[in-house]
């Protein structure tokens, strides 16, 4: 699945838990979008809810901004470094992220980054647009 792929059905199911969430606050929609909540009444937003497993191991992880706005991805890649292929990378050059190479491409690891799940980060950017907080990350293709 290319990346535009996924971006596009992950935002038709942000888009569908905002219509439901639409009469309540915005403090009240962060706090739907709690792990523990998202597990229990939304087990389709993401694959890793079948097994109650986080994507970052932090205490009071938040799923509203999945899909990091500083993440950047080309399903064609940026540029070539070294004879590989750039395929993402972090905006903001988080200092917890890091760059996992393979044999002909790299890609960013944001697996010990956690900055977009902290609730505090979440209302700074919030907007119940899902799209318009990331609109920096959405592929163009």
């Amino acid at each position: 699945m290319s990346y535009k792929k996924w971006f596009d059905a992950h935002a038709q199911k942000h888009a569908k838990i905002m219509e439901k969430l639409k009469d309540r606050s915005d403090d009240e929609v962060i706090e739907y979008f709690r792990f523990e909540n998202m597990v229990k009444h939304e087990p389709d937003f993401c694959p890793l809810y079948e097994k109650n497993k986080q994507c970052h191991e932090m205490e009071n992880l938040n799923c509203y901004l999945c899909a990091c706005p500083n993440f950047r991805f080309d399903d064609d890649g940026f540029e070539q470094q070294n004879g590989k292929t750039l395929f993402s990378f972090c905006s903001i050059d988080s200092r917890d992220g890091s760059q996992f190479e393979g044999e002909d491409y790299i890609h960013q690891n944001c697996a010990s980054c956690i900055v977009p799940h902290r609730v505090s980060y979440i209302k700074k950017h919030f907007q119940r647009d899902w799209k318009s907080i990331m609109k920096e990350v959405e592929p163009k293709k």
